[in-house]
């Protein structure tokens, strides 16, 4: 579902986002990875898990982000409505050495993850 209205109060709710460091790298992941749990997000950028787990907080509470249980972790996305306007503001700051940095943290890990994973899977098979 796409936003249909654009209104002040939604508005000011989306720029009250970005008005933090913290809140613009947490969508910034969760714009170009799609999601992500909170032990991810503070592995990346360096915060701690009560730092984080405020933010998203606020970002949840300001009705940008979805999530979903798995397992014993919870999974953190932005909704769909919102990625319209988001992905525009994020297109402005795409040339930032912060954002491009945390992407490739978070691609590092993700990498690092698959492979002990895959390891672990050929070792149960001999």
């Amino acid at each position: 579902m796409r936003l249909k209205k654009f209104n002040i109060e939604y508005g000011k709710t989306i720029f009250k986002s970005f008005a933090d460091v913290a809140r613009i790298r947490i969508l910034n992941l969760l714009s170009n990875k799609k999601e992500a749990c909170i032990s991810d997000l503070e592995i990346v950028l360096s915060f701690t898990q009560t730092k984080t787990s405020r933010h998203i907080y606020y970002l949840k509470n300001a009705g940008l982000l979805n999530s979903r249980n798995e397992d014993q972790f919870i999974y953190y996305s932005i909704k769909e409505e919102a990625m319209d306007i988001i992905d525009q503001i994020f297109l402005f700051l795409d040339k930032d050495n912060q954002l491009k940095k945390d992407i490739e943290t978070y691609d590092i890990m993700y990498s690092n993850r698959e492979l002990s994973k895959n390891k672990l899977e050929l070792k149960s098979w001999k």
